[in-house]
C-alpha cells in the first residue's frame, strides 16, 4: 500500500494553475524528498494533501482511502511554513493546547513522548519566543507528531538551520521512519542535506511531476567524473575535450565525465607536456542531477 497516491491533481488560482495534472506516489515508510524551484507547486500540493486547500480537479488517496475520510485524516501530522505556536507561552503549554485540541487521551504522556523524539525534553518550560530557529522547527515537528501520525508532511523544515541543527533534524526524521513507522513527505531547497536521508524523490516543475525516482535508482544514474587541476587548465581543457566525450570547466577546475581511471588522465596530460597539480574521483550528487534535469527540461528534453 502507498501512503500517498495522487492522480491528475489540479489547483488553480484566478485561472492560473499552481498544480496542473500532478501525479505522485509515496510508498509507506519512505522519506520522500519533494523538490522544485520556488513557485513550482510544492507548498500548494502539500496544503492540498493536508486539506488546507480544495483541489480544482484530480484525486488524492491516503493509505488507499480518499483524503477527506475522517479516519485517514487523523493519521496526518503536518508542519507547513512555520510552527503555529504562541510566542509567550512555554513549549509545554503550546504542546498541551494542541494535544487538547486533538482530544488526546493521555496528553501529558504524549507530550513527553514527542519531546523525547525531537530531543527537547529539557526545554519544556522555555518560552517559545526564546528558542533558536532550529529548536522552534523541532517543536513544530513535535506538534505534528502528537497523536502518533502515520504520515508526516513537512514544508522546508531544515531551511535556515546551522550545520548542527540540520544534523539533528536528519537524525530525527530517520528516527521517525525507522522507529515510529511513519512516512515522511519533506520539501527542501537544501538538496545536499535531503540526499543524506531521502529514500525517494519527486521532482516538480510548473505544477507537474517531472520525475519520480528512488534514491537507489538515482545513485545508479548519477555519473562518475574526475576533477583535474593543472597549471594551465585552458590548454588541458582543450586537450581533454579531444580525448573524452564530456569535459567541463567548473569553478576553475576541469571535470572529466565517465572516466573510472584518474591515472589515465594524468598519463595523457603528461604525454602532452602538462603536469597535474590535483586529481580526484567524484560522483554527481542530487543537486547536480536536479540541475541537469532542469536544464534538459528547459531545452525540451525528455522527462
Amino acid at each position: 500500500m502507498n501512503a500517498i497516491e495522487i492522480r491528475g491533481l489540479k489547483k488553480s488560482f484566478r485561472g492560473m494553475f499552481a498544480v496542473d495534472g500532478l501525479d505522485m506516489t509515496v510508498p509507506v515508510g519512505a522519506i520522500y524528498g519533494f523538490i522544485g524551484e520556488n513557485g513550482s507547486g510544492k507548498s500548494t500540493t502539500e496544503k492540498l494533501i493536508c486539506g488546507l486547500l480544495v483541489p480544482s480537479g484530480g484525486e488524492i488517496k491516503l493509505f488507499g482511502k480518499d483524503y477527506t475520510d475522517a479516519g485517514v485524516r487523523s493519521k496526518i501530522g503536518a508542519l507547513i511554513e512555520n510552527p503555529g505556536c504562541f510566542p509567550s507561552c512555554s513549549v509545554w503549554h503550546n504542546l498541551m493546547m494542541q494535544a487538547l485540541n486533538l482530544n488526546l487521551a493521555n496528553p501529558e504522556e504524549e507530550i513527553r513522548r514527542v519531546l523525547k523524539i525531537v530531543r527537547m525534553e529539557g526545554s519544556a518550560n522555555n518560552k517559545f519566543k526564546n528558542l533558536s530557529l532550529g529548536m522552534k522547527q523541532r517543536i513544530g515537528i513535535a506538534m505534528s507528531l502528537l497523536g502518533d501520525p502515520a504520515l508526516l508532511i513537512l514544508d522546508e523544515p531544515i531551511n535556515g538551520l546551522d550545520a548542527d541543527g540540520m544534523r539533528i533534524m536528519r537524525e530525527i526524521l530517520v528516527d521517525i521512519t525507522k522507529n515510529y513507522s511513519a512516512t515522511v513527505l519533506i520539501s527542501s531547497h537544501i538538496l545536499g542535506e535531503l540526499e543524506k536521508i531521502a529514500t525517494h524523490y519527486g521532482i516538480i516543475r510548473g505544477g507537474k511531476m517531472i520525475q519520480e525516482i528512488t534514491a537507489e535508482e538515482m545513485e545508479n544514474r548519477c555519473r562518475n567524473f574526475v576533477v583535474v587541476n593543472c597549471a594551465d587548465n585552458k590548454k588541458a581543457l582543450s586537450l581533454l575535450k579531444k580525448q573524452y566525450k564530456k569535459v567541463e570547466l567548473v569553478d576553475d577546475k576541469i571535470q572529466v565525465y565517465d572516466e573510472e581511471n584518474p591515472e589515465t588522465i594524468v598519463e595523457f596530460l603528461y604525454k602532452n607536456g602538462l603536469l597535474v597539480n590535483e586529481i580526484k574521483k567524484n560522483k554527481i550528487g542530487l543537486e547536480e542531477y536536479y540541475l541537469d534535469l532542469m536544464r534538459n527540461q528547459s531545452k525540451g528534453g525528455k522527462k
